[in-house]
């Protein structure tokens, strides 16, 4: 039968429908739907807009039979030779062409979200000067004693190349005098007498930092734009009212980016800002506010500046950005790292909060390779995740998303088995909406390896990991479909004192930023950190709060209660500053009955107004509630006494989170330590069934539990690198889960190995037999060159060993493989330890056939080494994972294919 192009994606998206109907009928119902939100959905970038529809069809075609979930469209700089082809951000080809992705998506079962601009961050072709990016630029003058100073006072032009705008003179004297000359400037121009003293003349300007739009598409250059200016913000949207009418409701999302908007300290209505923020005038402490030393004055008057730009990057920018948003029914999606303000308070500003990993962590499963020539170090510390998810389940927003796989290794290396425990990292910290990072829209037209953005990793069907991809993308689909259901069950809040980092001088620079790259500037050392990892290690589930969230809380039946859930116990770190309001709220929280738990008191309350009157009432409030507010030496004795329980389950090395759905309780449980975790395993919950679910073949059981007093004991089995769901209930609903345990030592396949080459590039090398398994780069120059596909298939007689099931292992994989056991297929196996149960054996002639995938390195080393170019791309074109010009010649063979041993074990159920 044809089937005519047009009616193509209906034609596939109904054969995946049926293929998973056909699933479910094989699996328990005890898994959740899978929908599009669930599974993982991937950065678009659009390089040039030189996008046309039946490649946009037939990409998100991909995309569907993959398991990806949705796009967010990023438009990018473009490709050499595509010119004619680019088209211009938000013109109307540009929005047929949006037009047409949204409807082709939805015909799909797909969702859309895009960036309100081209590249990073916010800006383009309408932001005019007056709203571009703006920073502080003081001039100093020295006027002598009665000395007439009359002259033009501007910034000066070597360091300041787009003119500055003046907007305050202020003259200290030698005596401690001060004048505000501001309404005596004529223009730009000042005549003053000094009379009594010598005088510092301080010019303060209204600069502008000149960033331009980073990696920016044709049509979408321009400057950065003001982020502390609502009125900068309506301008800027001005173009995005007239080109979106008509998409209200259709887009899912809008995303912004991590906060790169560099040196931006300042906007040009900033001093009346702060003087009616703080409640004092700013320009009477120029000279405390710009010393690079540490002191007092000059530290508290730094605080109170960075705290204003935290409030108007939060009021003036992100909560009306989420505003228009959402009047044309768009969510928005944020990421707030990056930014000079209190991350708690960005994140919970938008729908869906965003964190982002870079780089990759290491970790101890036997197998996972992290070959250092290979990598970047990564910067995914827990602490740092939670600030985003803690911001979601505080403030009641059901999804936590990240910017997932960022250089997780150097281009065309990165296998599936080194994506999934950093994936892990992701979900048991909050996060449970995976970005892929990224895929590039790329042409059929275009020569292998297709059109690439400079930082890895490209998913897209041009990398060979694309073959076994869905096997990753149903995991993390799994995963986050009980991961989203029912609310977060943290019960633990831990305040954030982000005035002990805004209190500091940091040699004088006014912007700080909350980096990701930057944790031991502001995370590291802190006691806010340590006391996070010493909860979490104790199996404490924790959220962070933030002192606008503390003055929300209201308490009930106990619980502290918050705009997205409550909380068993508050725990203050030991901490410098804190505003007097918010002890004053910690102590009322704790008088009506809830359990806030001090580990150290405040000495001072944070910035300059009135802080000596202010510290007075600091101490008289601690003086008067010396009971309440008494520091504990043991937090994990304090936490006990309010009946606060931690989950000792991690005492065998599991990392969990958990979450509450009507009730019951849903536990992912995650072995990253070098060995098999087996045995009964502590839920702090009483008296309950468990559920078994595991998210990588969806099978599901009953387990075996011992019910206590307090506790329920679960047995488990989690071999290292492997992980299980266990879901709490009254009744056991489903049959018993399946333990097995080796009958004997694993025992070796040989024989005989046909191997041949099904797919990949440049060429398919010549078949092959092979006794001893080993990389096939060295079975000739072509298959060194070779990525792509291969099947290995090998005919063997059953041990003399009764056993109803065998679990077979493949040992070193490079990369990925699918298993058929006697012209059945078995399943995939793309992740360590790369085994699975094959069920029963014939006792002669059974077939094995091992279908494998290696990375698409080998055939981009060979392409280099011959001299075909393909880095054809505008800007920083390509780079590799340390930002060096990209040279693949230098790099050596990957090994690629069955490497083995390739081991079968006997199996029996053990339900004891």
């Amino acid at each position: 039968m044809k089937i005519k192009s047009h009616y193509f994606p209906f034609f596939i998206g109904v054969l995946f429908s049926l293929n998973a109907t056909a699933q479910s009928k094989e699996v328990s119902s005890a898994w959740p739907e899978i929908k599009n939100v669930n599974k993982p959905w991937a950065r678009w970038w659009w390089m040039g807009s030189a996008v046309d529809k039946p490649n946009l069809k037939s990409s998100l075609i991909d995309f569907q039979k993959v398991g990806i979930g949705g796009v967010e469209i990023t438009p990018i700089y473009g490709v050499k030779g595509e010119e004619n082809n680019f088209i211009d951000y938000l013109s109307p080809k540009y929005m047929d062409m949006l037009n047409y992705t949204i409807k082709t998506a939805d015909s799909l079962g797909l969702q859309v979200d895009m960036v309100l601009g081209t590249g990073w961050p916010y800006g383009g072709p309408q932001v005019t000067l007056p709203y571009a990016a703006t920073k502080l630029v003081v001039e100093k003058y020295d006027v002598k004693k009665e000395e007439v100073f009359n002259k033009e006072i501007k910034a000066n032009p070597e360091k300041e190349k787009i003119p500055a705008q003046l907007l305050a003179v202020t003259a200290f004297g030698a005596d401690g005098s001060y004048v505000d000359l501001t309404k005596q400037l004529n223009g730009n121009i000042l005549n003053w007498e000094a009379l009594n003293t010598s005088y510092t003349l301080y010019a303060v300007f209204a600069g502008k930092t000149g960033q331009q739009v980073k990696r920016a598409a044709p049509g979408g250059k321009g400057y950065t734009l003001d982020h502390y200016s609502e009125e900068a913000l309506k301008a800027y949207v001005v173009p995005f009212d007239k080109a979106l009418t008509g998409f209200e409701g259709k887009l899912r999302a809008i995303f912004n980016d991590s906060f790169e908007v560099y040196g931006t300290d300042f906007t040009p209505l900033f001093l009346q800002e702060f003087e009616k923020r703080r409640g004092y005038d700013l320009k009477k402490y120029l000279p405390e506010l710009l010393v690079k030393e540490e002191s007092e004055i000059g530290n508290r008057v730094k605080s109170d500046y960075r705290e204003t730009i935290s409030d108007l990057l939060l009021n003036k920018f992100d909560v009306p950005w989420t505003k228009w948003a959402n009047a044309k029914n768009f969510k928005t999606k944020l990421q707030a790292h990056g930014s000079p303000g209190n991350l708690i308070d960005l994140y919970a500003s938008a729908d869906i909060p965003e964190c982002e990993t870079f780089g990759s962590m290491p970790y101890d499963i036997p197998g996972f390779r992290r070959e250092i020539e290979d990598i970047r170090d990564g910067d995914a510390d827990p602490v740092m995740l939670k600030f985003s998810s803690s911001a979601a389940h505080i403030s009641g927003k059901p999804l936590t998303s990240s910017e997932t796989f960022t250089w997780l290794r150097d281009h065309f290396k990165t296998a599936l088995s080194q994506c999934k425990p950093e994936a892990e990292d992701l979900l048991l910290n909050g996060i449970n909406h995976i970005f892929l990072h990224g895929s590039t829209y790329s042409p059929k037209k275009a020569q292998w390896p297709g059109w690439k953005f400079y930082a890895s990793v490209n998913f897209n069907a041009n990398n060979s990991i694309w073959e076994d991809a869905p096997g990753l993308f149903s995991y993390i689909a799994n995963c986050q479909s009980l991961l989203q259901a029912g609310k977060p069950d943290n019960s633990t809040l831990l305040y954030y004192p982000v005035y002990d980092t805004w209190g500091k001088s940091f040699e004088g620079n006014l912007f700080f930023q909350f980096k990701i790259h930057s944790l031991k500037e502001w995370l590291y050392g802190t006691s806010f950190y340590d006391t996070t990892e010493k909860l979490m290690e104790k199996g404490f589930g924790v959220d962070f709060i933030s002192d606008s969230f503390i003055a929300q809380a209201t308490v009930k039946d106990g619980l502290i209660v918050l705009p997205g859930n409550s909380y068993k116990t508050l725990v203050v770190p030991n901490c410098d500053k804190m505003p007097l309001a918010t002890l004053e709220k910690l102590i009322a929280l704790k008088k009506a009955g809830a359990k806030v738990i001090f580990e150290g008191l405040p000495e001072s309350v944070p910035g300059l107004k009135d802080y000596v009157a202010q510290n007075q009432k600091l101490a008289n409030l601690i003086a008067s509630n010396t009971m309440m507010v008494e520091p504990v030496s043991d937090v994990f004795k304090a936490l006990a006494e309010a009946n606060e329980m931690p989950e000792t389950l991690v005492n065998t090395g599991l990392k969990f989170i958990k979450r509450d759905l009507n009730g019951e309780k849903i536990y992912y449980l995650v072995n990253h330590t070098a060995k098999t975790i087996e045995g009964f395993i502590p839920l702090a919950v009483a008296n309950k069934e468990v559920l078994i679910l595991d998210p990588l073949t969806r099978k599901t059981g009953n387990a075996v539990v011992q019910k206590q007093e307090a506790i329920t004991m679960v047995k488990v089995k989690i071999e290292s690198g492997k992980s299980l769901f266990l879901k709490t209930e009254n009744t056991a609903s489903e049959k018993p889960w399946n333990y097995y345990t080796a009958q004997s030592e694993p025992i070796a396949l040989t024989g005989e190995w046909n191997l041949t080459f099904e797919k990949g590039g440049p060429a398919l090398p010549a078949s092959a037999k092979v006794t001893k398994l080993d990389s096939w780069t060295k079975i000739s120059p072509e298959a060194e060159a070779f990525s792509g596909t291969a099947t290995y298939i090998l005919q063997f007689d059953k041990p003399k060993v009764a056993a109803k099931n065998w679990q077979l292992n493949l040992g070193d994989v490079r990369e990925s493989a699918k298993v058929w056991l006697n012209g059945k297929y078995i399943g995939p196996a793309w992740s360590v330890p790369f085994s699975i149960e094959l069920g029963k054996l014939k006792s002669r002639n059974n077939e094995l056939k091992i279908q494998v995938t290696n990375l698409s390195a080998n055939r981009v080393r060979d392409m280099e080494m011959h001299g075909k170019e393909w880095k054809i791309f505008y800007e920083i074109n390509m780079v590799d994972k340390d930002y060096n010009k990209f040279d693949a010649t230098k790099w050596a063979p990957m090994p690629s294919g069955l490497k083995g041993p390739v081991t079968i074990t006997p199996l029996k159920n053990d339900k004891n």
